[in-house]
């Protein structure tokens, strides 16, 4: 059972009161309580059960510009107490940065919208078994499947943030996750995929047996690859990979990495960096959200960004650190983006798929290709060869390769963006890029 409120906060009030007793002139605490619970299935037979439960502290504590940080999983009063003094202590050798200092009062989150992101129910172990063997009997049950695992994950959170300004808030998360992957075989070629279902809430999970049969169908068209010869061509992103290429954006225009001059897209804002039919937002309002809150990790408030409008960058994710050293205002981006998301396209899929003679389609990505620097994206990649609209053969074994800046003015998107991640995009075509084979 998750611990309550009023047992988080006054641990956060004790480490602010003692700190500022001990010298602190500013201090921010977070405590947080988690619970896990998870059961694992292999080929139909209940593989392993685990649960945890995890309580932690992390404080912050300021004298003037100096700043130290100390975590702790011991929340025993004589710990925290032992703590606190360290942290001071510390805080007190720490050279000074100009920079440092707690939020702008006025910017911390004064009421809290209801935001639907906790589900107090639970499946019993013997619900998660019940649930994952109809997973696994669905994925089995289709020709050419050899081996399954299937994963249930149910984990429920409460949590306190505080600093010494007064803010004292937090709220209950909770999130219901199911996967099933598959391994199928024909001949001596095996080949494997996956399904899964992530959600706030129990009732919106997809059902056990549409899961283990995308798994399956998902791997058996994976089956006898063949390898192509290197070209250029246009590439088209499944769901689940562009969402990736967003990620990517989103780490670019993050104000530390821009404060630095390490990120492609410096000196970028309210520059044109997409064609103009695209539009890229941050909304931490979606109801049941897996990225939705009301506040960022330092007390911010969240409100919805138009991050890019028309191709236009129009903001970057500011914290209040990284923040000052730009001369801009925190955005509630500490912790980095919400729920992130491309503008839905106006094509439809299949029409997206005919835009060329011959496109790949990618739906699977190896290895961590991006050099946020220089923009620089090359990744290994595995999909289907497409043409005039139609999927011909699986591919294998090739390498994808451009650079963000022109991938970026080079996207269309289709009009079919669903919200099953906290980034999401519709299906993508990038064209031109450089594909290597053999």
């Amino acid at each position: 059972m998750l611990k309550d409120r009023n047992y988080l906060s006054d641990i956060a009030s004790l480490c602010i009161e003692k700190s500022k007793k001990l010298g602190a002139t500013d201090v921010s605490v977070n405590v947080i309580n988690s619970i896990s619970e998870s059961v694992n299935f292999r080929n139909n037979k209940l593989d392993e059960s685990n649960r945890s439960d995890n309580l932690s502290l992390n404080l912050t504590t300021y004298i003037n510009k100096k700043k130290s940080n100390i975590s702790s999983t011991n929340l025993n009063k004589e710990n925290i107490l032992d703590l606190i003094e360290r942290c001071i202590e510390s805080t007190k050798i720490t050279p000074e940065d100009e920079y440092n200092s707690l939020p702008d009062k006025n910017l911390l989150a004064k009421n809290l919208k209801e935001l639907n992101l906790y589900d107090d129910q639970n499946y019993q172990n013997e619900k998660k078994i019940e649930f994952l063997s109809k997973v696994e009997e669905s994925a089995s049950s289709k020709k050419n499947i050899i081996n399954t695992e299937s994963d249930f994950t149910e984990s429920k959170t409460n949590f306190i943030l505080a600093n010494s300004d007064g803010f004292l808030n937090g709220y209950k998360t909770s999130n219901f996750s199911v996967s099933c992957v598959a391994v199928a075989k024909d001949n001596e070629n095996m080949e494997r995929d996956y399904e899964f279902s992530n959600k706030r809430h129990l009732i919106d999970l997809m059902e056990p047996e549409e899961l283990g049969k995308i798994a399956a169908e998902n791997a058996k068209k994976k089956l006898n690859p063949k390898k192509i010869k290197s070209e250029k061509i246009g590439l088209i992103f499944d769901k689940r990979i562009s969402k990736g290429l967003l990620s990517v954006f989103a780490s670019a225009i993050s104000s530390n990495l821009i404060a630095r001059g390490t990120s492609f897209l410096k000196d970028k804002k309210d520059d044109q960096i997409f064609n103009k039919k695209l539009n890229i937002h941050d909304n931490p309002d979606i109801s049941k959200g897996l990225g939705s809150r009301n506040f960022d990790a330092e007390g911010v408030k969240t409100e919805s960004l138009n991050l890019v409008q028309e191709g236009i960058l129009r903001n970057y994710l500011i914290d209040t650190y990284y923040g000052k050293k730009l001369n801009l205002s925190s955005n509630g981006r500490c912790g980095g983006a919400s729920n992130l998301y491309f503008e839905n396209g106006d094509i439809k899929l299949k029409e997206l798929l005919k835009i060329n003679k011959r496109n790949i389609y990618i739906t699977e990505t190896i290895g961590h290709g991006s050099n946020l620097v220089t923009g620089d994206y090359s990744v290994g990649a595995n999909g289907f060869m497409i043409e005039n609209g139609e999927f011909l053969y699986p591919v294998s074994e090739i390498t994808i390769a451009g650079n963000f800046k022109e991938i970026f003015k080079n996207i269309t998107l289709a009009d079919d963006l669903e919200f099953k991640y906290s980034t999401n995009s519709p299906t993508m075509l990038v064209e031109g890029m450089v594909v290597a084979g053999m």
